[in-house]
């Protein structure tokens, strides 16, 4: 049980606990419907076989694009169909980004976990609409913000009506192109119930670093995810994609296929949250 008394529950038997990590994954871009199944099943039948929850991570819109020429995405008419689908086809939970109230709107009737972007985790307008969703909200630690703030916005979802809530650490800005994960800050929103999530892909990002694009070190995601496992987090997020150099976006940080079954196969062996200060 979290705070606020949330039991966890998301949906087609998927269930944040202290006993079993989540794994909420899949292309940073949902490029196509093609994509999206093809990513889908292979993470799907991954964690089944290492007995993991999962949930099924893509965006319809990428609304921080830094450059204008950056593609976006297939935009929210087209980008929840494919989500729809995707749901339906493989039996899976969805997860999708909200940037305005408008997609909160639209996706929740189609996504079981809604996620608000980092630069977006004091919009408080867009936490009320969210709130009153009734969903299960992730909510990104903005790379500006302190653990103990995220805690307040925990309490806020709550008073709001809404008490199903994931924090999710993603790095905390350091100079102007690079990211530091502080792993305290698992355990700061942790300490009060909270479900707490990490985002090992975004945590590996540098920035603007790429002429104006954001560029990462691929190579340090396994280290990151292990160590928050190792924090007990109750679930763990990556962006996937089979071709990542030809992705829309996060080419830098996006993993292979390779690459994430090796991180996920080694969720059971790190990712028990059973002791520490697991809620």
């Amino acid at each position: 049980m979290f705070a606020g008394n949330w039991n966890g529950d998301v949906a087609l038997g998927v269930t944040f606990s202290s006993k079993d990590v989540v794994l909420m994954a899949g292309p940073c871009t949902l490029e196509s419907l093609e994509l999206g199944l093809k990513v889908g099943s292979f993470l799907k039948d991954l964690c089944a076989k290492n007995q993991i929850p999962y949930i099924f991570k893509s965006s319809f819109d990428k609304a921080n694009r830094t450059k204008d020429s950056s593609p976006r995405g297939p935009g929210r008419t087209q980008g929840l169909e494919w989500l729809k689908q995707i749901r339906q086809e493989l039996q899976v939970p969805v997860l999708t980004d909200i940037h305005t109230i408008e997609d909160v709107e639209a996706a929740a009737d189609v996504c079981d976990v809604l996620q608000m972007p980092a630069f977006l985790c004091e919009h408080r307008e867009l936490l009320i609409s969210a709130a009153l969703s009734k969903k299960v909200i992730q909510i990104k630690k903005g790379q500006f913000v302190s653990p103990q703030y995220m805690v307040e916005v925990a309490q806020y979802m709550e008073k709001c009506g809404n008490s199903k809530v994931i924090l999710c650490e993603r790095g905390t800005c350091f100079g102007y192109r690079s990211l530091i994960v502080d792993y305290t800050n698992i355990y700061e929103m942790k300490r009060y119930g909270n479900c707490v999530s990490f985002d090992a892909t975004h945590s590996a990002q540098q920035p603007g670093n790429q002429n104006g694009q954001t560029g990462g070190q691929r190579e340090i995601i396994p280290t990151l995810a292990r160590a928050a496992l190792a924090s007990h987090v109750n679930g763990l997020f990556l962006e996937v994609h089979p071709e990542p150099s030809k992705a829309w976006s996060d080419a830098a940080t996006q993993l292979s296929f390779i690459e994430a079954q090796d991180i996920i196969s080694s969720i059971r062996q790190y990712g028990s949250s059973s002791v520490g200060l697991s809620k």
